[in-house]
């Protein structure tokens, strides 16, 4: 009877770990893309043309937040940079506004701010349009959404009439600080450093959606639709592949920034503040009063990752 009792359980358990939800959105910022000034012809091609291609072989409808700043080279609009955002398009993907000059909101008045959020939509706006793809979505830069229940309230109400929903991050990284690594074992040729850089990315990565699955599930008793914050860097342009596939083995499907935001936990308010750039869980977890342990199995950036970036 006992070991009757075991082998139910053992079912019901396997049963129930097979019944979770598990899908994740893949969103980009920074586009057109992020090349800590190497200058080598084609680069920015390079970056583009292998994150979408691994996309497209995941059949991930991924999103790319744009700073339309970055879109002008010496004050003059440059088309190549413009051509990588029509890569995205001609291959299915939604653009989003990610503000003009990527501004803290923390760090500037609202009226400095929501200027930024409306330059934003030079150029890009017109492109979705010309594309036949939808504009709504706002990634907040440095996830800064406020300081204070007044700031956090004024940015809804200011992006709400202006026709953008927050495109809100539950699984939050340090991919900029691998990436920044990568690129600078590329400047010196130390392939063997890049790929120590790869693999230590890979598994980091790996753990954090593990953890804010585990999370999510404490938070709400369910693991919700997640939204993953990466960069438009060297280093996913040749490792997003492989992540891909990773998240799949863990039983992720690949969504759109629209079925994510769907879930009801999106929805969850935010009622602590502070001068935070962090996952959304995070801020509902320290909304609903979790202890500290919530947080300390939060995978950390290796140390000689740390170093190599500074």
């Amino acid at each position: 009877m006992k070991r009757f009792l075991i082998l139910f359980f053992i079912t019901v358990t396997v049963q129930g770990f097979g019944q979770i939800n598990r899908k994740i959105c893949i969103s980009v910022d920074d586009l057109p893309s992020v090349e800590y000034r190497v200058k080598e012809e084609g680069h920015g091609w390079k970056i583009t043309n292998g994150i979408i291609d691994a996309f497209l072989k995941h059949d991930a409808p991924a999103i790319g937040f744009v700073n339309a700043g970055k879109l002008y080279r010496d004050g003059n609009l440059d088309s190549t940079r413009v051509a990588y955002l029509i890569r995205w398009l001609e291959n299915g993907f939604e653009l989003g506004n990610h503000t003009f000059s990527h501004k803290n909101y923390h760090k500037v008045s609202f009226e400095e701010y929501a200027a930024d959020i409306l330059d934003g939509e030079k150029i890009v706006k017109e492109l979705t349009e010309r594309y036949d793809q939808p504009y709504r979505f706002f990634r907040h830069p440095y996830l800064r959404s406020g300081v204070d229940d007044e700031s956090d309230k004024r940015l809804k109400e200011f992006l709400q009439a202006n026709g953008y929903q927050e495109a809100l991050v539950t699984v939050d990284d340090d991919d900029y600080l691998f990436a920044l690594a990568y690129t600078r074992a590329y400047k010196k040729k130390d392939q063997e450093m890049m790929k120590k850089i790869g693999e230590s990315y890979l598994k980091y990565m790996e753990d954090k959606l593990i953890y804010f699955e585990k999370a999510s599930i404490e938070l709400f008793g369910r693991n919700i639709n997640h939204t993953i914050l990466i960069h438009a860097n060297f280093l996913n342009s040749h490792y997003l592949d492989d992540l891909l596939t990773i998240y799949e083995n863990l039983g992720y499907s690949f969504i759109s920034q629209e079925e994510a935001s769907s879930d009801p936990a999106y929805e969850t308010e935010v009622t602590k503040y502070g001068d935070w750039g962090i996952s959304w869980i995070h801020k509902w977890g320290l909304s609903s009063g979790v202890k500290k342990e919530f947080f300390e199995e939060d995978p950390k950036t290796p140390d000689f990752i740390v170093e190599l970036s500074r």
